[in-house]
């Protein structure tokens, strides 16, 4: 039985991304996926006229006779939701947190499969695999996915509450996040993508959200965008581009535990985090275009429909020229 509170917020984004999909995004999404490739149907006989590079030699070998491949227009998409549940995750300065825009975010396009009766599938990882849910169809299936990315971390109670979370403040740091508290497991979104290429053969569109404090993961998501559909989303918090002061803090790397000592009361430095925070987001989208791979930045004090819109009518705008 999961929280109160959880169930009751479940329910909120299900009545309102509901509308949303019906409203906005329920032509957006067949135009940008749907009927965009093709995949294998039957074998039959060979008749004069029929290409031959379409011949299936297994099955002409094993009859005597000349069988071709018959495809048909792909309509029925596999789309997976591989969502970061690291600590960062929990961060929010303003109405939610980045663990609620990503639930949003998962609801929009598990409703959007749903709609058009795609299948869909979640995998939450941090350091590694913390839970696989298969691609499936339905409503049911769709909510199970927005359910499990917002309880993941949370612990009931006998009483029946969830125990309150101690506060943890953090100052993202070039490419590193850097924890007031220690002991936690460093991000592996490469480690995500060799699992997304282990327990799927069939294309998948695959939406991988995170806030990318990770290295040495571009090329894991280049050879899992060879063969899937990879959409890069990353989710921001205003206040990690903006430092408050706060005065002297001790900030720990969770990776290293070297400790160091900032003064948030220096304009300089604040101007320091705010430039390298966005000097981040600019070489993540340098650096996944060049890559080939298709970049989504949301602020999760805003809007997770427009930034989806937005890119689904770049997509558009793409496969039309």
């Amino acid at each position: 039985m999961l929280p109160r509170e959880i169930i009751r917020r479940v329910r909120e984004i299900q009545v309102q991304t509901g509308r949303q999909v019906a409203d906005v995004l329920a032509g957006q999404y067949v135009s940008v996926f749907k009927g965009r490739g093709i995949e294998f149907d039957e074998v039959r006989p060979y008749v004069p006229g029929d290409d031959v590079r379409t011949i299936d030699w297994n099955v002409t070998a094993r009859t005597g006779e000349p069988f071709v491949k018959r495809y048909v227009e792909e309509r029925q998409l596999t789309l997976m939701v591989m969502a970061d549940v690291s600590a960062s995750q929990d961060f929010g300065s303003a109405t939610r947190s980045k663990r609620e825009a990503t639930a949003e975010l998962a609801a929009l396009l598990a409703f959007s499969a749903t709609r058009n009766d795609d299948k869909v599938g979640l995998a939450l990882f941090h350091g590694g695999i913390d839970q696989y849910i298969p691609p499936r169809k339905g409503q049911k299936h769709s909510l199970r996915v927005v359910r499990e990315v917002l309880a993941h971390g949370n612990v009931e109670t006998k009483s029946g509450t969830t125990p309150a979370k101690r506060p943890r403040r953090w100052l993202p740091f070039g490419r590193r996040r850097a924890w007031l508290r220690t002991g936690r497991q460093a991000t592996d979104v490469g480690g995500a993508m060799e699992f997304l290429m282990s327990v799927t053969s069939r294309k998948t569109v695959c939406f991988v959200i995170s806030d990318f404090l990770d290295d040495g993961y571009l090329k894991a998501m280049q050879s899992a965008n060879r063969k899937h559909d990879v959409i890069a989303v990353l989710i921001t918090d205003p206040k990690e581009r903006e430092i408050p002061n706060v005065g002297m803090v001790n900030v720990a790397d969770p990776e290293t535990g070297r400790v160091q000592r900032y003064d948030t009361g220096s304009v300089a430095f604040r101007d320091h985090v705010a430039a390298a925070s966005e000097d981040r987001i600019d070489q993540l989208r340098r650096s996944f275009g060049s890559s080939g791979i298709d970049f989504i930045h949301i602020d999760a004090s805003k809007s997770v429909v427009d930034p989806l819109v937005r890119f689904f009518r770049m997509r558009s705008r793409r496969m039309h020229r």
